[in-house]
C-alpha cells in the first residue's frame, strides 16, 4: 500500500480531469453549504484535515461548554464541515484577483495535477485529494475575481463558522513587510461576508527549532497587525512554548524515511496533528465561543 500522500495526488488525477466544470450558479440547488468550514494550507492535506473534522463534530466533548456556550453551539449543525487544505497557498492566496497569488488556489499544480485535500461533506469521493477549480464543490475561481470573493455565496458556501489556518508558507512575507500583512488583514476583512464568526488559528510548529522560530516571529507580526486592523477573526496561537516543545525533535510526529530520518520536517502527521489540536483546545475553544457570540475579539 502507498503512504506517500504526494504519490496518491498524482492518482488523483484520474478523477479531477474527468469532472465538468461548473459554475456557482448552477450549483445553487444541489450543493450544500457547511456550517463549518476549516479553509487552510498544506498541513490540512498532510495530516490534519481528519484532526479537524473529529473535533469539530464533537465540540460538546473536546471544548466542555457552559450553559450559555452550549446555547450558542445550537446555531451549527456539528456534522456539516468541511476542511479543505490548499498547498503552497497563505492567506493573500484567497484574496488576490489575479497573479501567482491566486494561481497558487487555482492553477493545476504542473506535477502532481491537483493541489488539495478535501474533507468532510464537501469530499464526496474516498479519494480526498482534488483540484481547486474543478468539481461542483470546489468553484472558487472565476476571472476578475479572489477565492473568498467567488466562494462565499448565500447559494454556494455560507458557512455560520469559519476558521482560517494558515502560517508556513507567508513566513517571510509576515516576518518582514508590515505592510503587506497589514494589506493581507484588510482584504481579509472586506471579503469574508459580514457577520461571518471567523477565528484564525497559525498552523502547528516544524520538526526544527530553527522553523518554527521564524514562524513564531511571523505569528507574532500578524496578531499585532490584525489587532491593529480591528480583528475580523479570534486569534488563536498555533505556535505556543507548549506546542512547540511537542513537535520540536519528536520523530513520532513526522513522517519518516525508511532508514528513521524525517522525511517531511514541515507537515506533522495526523498523529501529530491530533496532539497539537489537544493542546491548543482550549484556546481555540474559547476563540469559537467568542466569535459565534458576536464578540469584537480581544487584542
Amino acid at each position: 500500500m502507498n503512504k506517500n500522500p504526494l504519490k496518491r495526488l498524482a492518482k488523483a488525477w484520474v478523477l479531477a480531469c474527468c469532472t465538468s466544470l461548473l459554475s456557482t450558479d448552477s450549483q445553487a440547488g444541489d450543493f450544500q453549504s457547511p456550517d463549518i468550514l476549516v479553509l487552510g494550507d498544506s498541513q490540512i492535506s498532510f495530516g490534519s484535515g481528519p484532526a479537524f473534522v473529529d473535533f469539530l463534530s464533537d465540540l460538546e466533548s473536546n471544548c466542555r461548554p457552559n450553559r450559555r456556550q452550549k446555547a450558542l453551539l445550537k446555531k451549527l449543525d456539528q456534522s456539516k464541515i468541511a476542511v479543505i487544505g490548499v498547498r503552497s497557498t497563505s492567506l493573500h492566496s484567497w484574496t488576490a484577483r489575479g497573479g501567482a497569488a491566486k494561481g497558487s488556489v487555482c492553477d493545476v499544480d504542473k506535477k502532481w495535477k491537483v493541489n488539495a485535500g478535501s474533507y468532510g461533506i464537501v469530499n464526496t469521493t474516498k479519494n480526498q485529494f482534488v483540484q481547486i477549480g474543478q468539481g461542483r464543490n470546489y468553484q472558487f475561481c472565476a476571472a476578475g475575481k479572489a477565492p473568498f470573493e467567488t466562494m462565499f455565496n448565500p447559494s454556494y458556501y455560507a458557512p455560520k463558522l469559519l476558521i482560517l489556518t494558515f502560517l508556513g508558507n507567508a513566513t517571510t512575507r509576515w516576518q518582514t513587510e508590515p505592510d503587506l500583512t497589514r494589506r493581507d488583514v484588510r482584504l481579509t476583512a472586506q471579503q469574508l461576508p459580514k457577520g461571518l464568526p471567523c477565528v484564525f488559528m497559525t498552523t502547528a510548529p516544524a520538526y526544527q527549532p530553527s522553523i518554527s522560530a521564524k514562524r513564531f516571529e511571523a505569528q507574532q507580526n500578524l496578531r499585532k497587525a490584525m489587532a491593529r486592523e480591528g480583528n475580523r477573526c479570534v486569534f488563536v496561537d498555533g505556535l505556543t512554548e507548549q506546542t512547540m516543545a511537542a513537535n520540536h525533535g519528536n520523530k513520532k510526529f513526522f513522517r519518516l524515511r525508511k532508514s528513521g530520518a524525517v522525511k517531511d520536517p514541515f507537515h506533522p502527521n495526523e498523529r501529530g496533528a491530533r496532539h497539537h489540536l489537544k493542546l491548543v483546545a482550549p484556546k481555540l475553544c474559547e476563540a469559537i465561543f467568542t466569535a459565534l457570540d458576536g464578540k469584537r475579539p480581544k487584542g
